[in-house]
């Protein structure tokens, strides 16, 4: 019985592993992502009660 192996090439095969390469100097905690979200939303709803009136629409 023949066995057909087909054997890849030790490089790889072509597939890139980006997060060896580069780390970010910059970074956030889920929290604080959370945190964020949260004060934008709340931005966005204040801005679509308060703001015509603030703007002069």
């Amino acid at each position: 019985m023949a066995q057909n192996k087909v054997t890849m090439p030790s490089s790889g095969a072509g597939l890139h592993r980006y997060f060896d390469e580069f780390k970010s100097k910059i970074s956030f905690s889920p929290g604080q992502v959370i945190v964020f979200a949260v004060v934008v939303a709340l931005l966005v709803i204040l801005l679509n009660i308060y703001g015509p009136a603030l703007l002069g629409l």
